[in-house]
Parts: C-alpha cells; sequence; structure tokens
C-alpha cells in the first residue's frame, strides 16, 4: 500500500465522491496528493477529513473553476510553479445540467465541464508529465457515451438541448480524447487510458431539478462512492497497468468502448476542435 511514495498526483472535484475517494486513498499509498475543488469550503472540508484519514500532511488544495479557461490556465500555471514532476493526472470533475447553462467562455456547461476541461488541462500539464515519466492520465468517462455522437453541427447545444445528448456527447468525447491522446503520447513514458465507474451515487446531478430528482430516487441501487472509485485508483496507481495506454476500462478490466469512439477522423476532427476552442492552436 506504500507503492506511491514519492509520486505526486492531481485529482480534479476531489472534495467529494469518486474524487474525494480517489485522493484519500491515493494519500494511504504515500502520494503528495493535489486536490482540485471550486468551493474554498468545501475543499477545506474534504482537505482535513482526508488528511485525518490518510494520516497524511502531503495533500494540498487547489482552488479552480473547470468550467473556465482562465481558470484552468491559473490552476496549470500554478501546478507548474510549485511542483516539480506530476506523476498521475486523475480528470474526475465533471457535471450534468437539467437546463442548458452557459460557461463564462460562452460554452455549453456540459461540453465545457467534461470534455474542454480534460483537453486543455491535460495539455497544459503534458511537458511535466512527460518529464516525470513513466507517468499516467486517467479520464473518468462513462458508458453514457454508447449511442451518443458528435454533434459537430452544432457542438454547443445551442439549437436542441438534451441534458442526456449533451452528457452523452461529453463522455463521447472523452474517450475519443483519451484515444487520440495515448496515439500522440506514443513512446514518451506517458499513459493514458478512460473509464466507466459505473452507476454511482454522487452529488453530480444535485440541485438539477427533475434529474436531481430522478438520481435520488434511483440513489439506494447505485455503487458508493467507494465502489465507484475502484477502477479510477487502479488506473492511477497499479503496477498491473504500467505502460498500458489508448484503452477503456469498466470494473479494472479493459472492454470495448462504442464503435465510432475508435474512428480516428472524428478523434482528429474534435482534437482540431477543442484546440480552437480552448486557445490552443
Amino acid at each position: 500500500m506504500n507503492n506511491m511514495i514519492g509520486k505526486v498526483c492531481l485529482v480534479t472535484g476531489a472534495n467529494a465522491g469518486m474524487g474525494k475517494v480517489t485522493a484519500r486513498e491515493l494519500a494511504q499509498m504515500g502520494a503528495t496528493v493535489i486536490m482540485v475543488a471550486r468551493s474554498q469550503v468545501r475543499g477545506e472540508a474534504a482537505l482535513d477529513e482526508i488528511r485525518q484519514a490518510s494520516n497524511s500532511d502531503k495533500v494540498q488544495l487547489l482552488l479552480a473553476d473547470l468550467s473556465s479557461m482562465a481558470s484552468i490556465r491559473e490552476l496549470a500555471d500554478t501546478v507548474q510553479a510549485n511542483y516539480g514532476r506530476l506523476d498521475v493526472l486523475v480528470n474526475n470533475a465533471g457535471g450534468i445540467f437539467n437546463q442548458r447553462e452557459v460557461s463564462v467562455d460562452g460554452y455549453e456547461m456540459t461540453f465545457a465541464l467534461n470534455h474542454l476541461n480534460y483537453f486543455l488541462l491535460t495539455n497544459l500539464l503534458l511537458d511535466l508529465l512527460k518529464a516525470s515519466a513513466p507517468a499516467r492520465i486517467v479520464n473518468v468517462a462513462s458508458t453514457a457515451h454508447v449511442g451518443a455522437k458528435i454533434h459537430f453541427d452544432d457542438i454547443m447545444m445551442a439549437q436542441k438541448y438534451r441534458s442526456f445528448e449533451a452528457y452523452g456527447q461529453s463522455k463521447l468525447a472523452n474517450i475519443l480524447f483519451t484515444y487520440e491522446l495515448a496515439r500522440r503520447l506514443a513512446g514518451s513514458g506517458v499513459t493514458a487510458n478512460a473509464l466507466h465507474p459505473g452507476g454511482v451515487a454522487t452529488e453530480f446531478a444535485t440541485g438539477q431539478g427533475f434529474m436531481g430528482w430522478i438520481f435520488k430516487l434511483i440513489r439506494p441501487f447505485l455503487l458508493t462512492p467507494e465502489q465507484g472509485a475502484q477502477t479510477q485508483i487502479y488506473l492511477a496507481s497499479s503496477p498491473d497497468v504500467e505502460g498500458i495506454s489508448g484503452k477503456y476500462f469498466a470494473k479494472k478490466k479493459p472492454v470495448q468502448s462504442s464503435k465510432i469512439s475508435y474512428d480516428t477522423a472524428v478523434a482528429q476532427r474534435l482534437w482540431q476542435l477543442s484546440e480552437e476552442l480552448t486557445g490552443l492552436a
């Protein structure tokens, strides 16, 4: 359980749910853990809880609004300025929105938070990850990507917004991004994998009206955050997956994702669009 001593791990959405469990478990394994949260109050409460549970003072908190391109850039700058290495990046933060919302950059909130956040933060931290190789990137996706497509003609769902369709698109984007990233990182010593955590009772639909009510109704039948976090913890820390890249996991096993997720032309088109939207082009 001490196999992460000397490693630096960054976990987004670390103040609650699977992110908090992941941060706690990695800290218990001896890692230096950078928790990223949006709320200072909730972030500090989780920080104290994780420090006590892990008996570790190597847990730090950074604040960022991951739906904001400027905030993501500030976060990346802070990490680069204060940490000499980054061994594991866990892109865990995400959400689902009952009504169409727009980010500070004018982007549909589901796409901004669930995909552009992963894309921009990962790319900004790539040099640090490469310098720390072997290093790992773990992207939390979902089986909700099955049946989804990338709406290149209306990527921001301005013409017709449906919450689950927007969510499915964003999770498909996570997997397309992961596979394309893995191809681009071949030979670098940095791996990139995606995962489906299962149906987990987290707070990600809290406050989302009818959708929040549905999740509350089915909550007793869902996995606990501790159960749901196991695959991302496994991908972040297990020697079993050393060097494995470009895979989609469920229950700690590589599984097939949807047919379109393997379409390299779609992945490259999405990559180019994401570069333009995040200002990386």
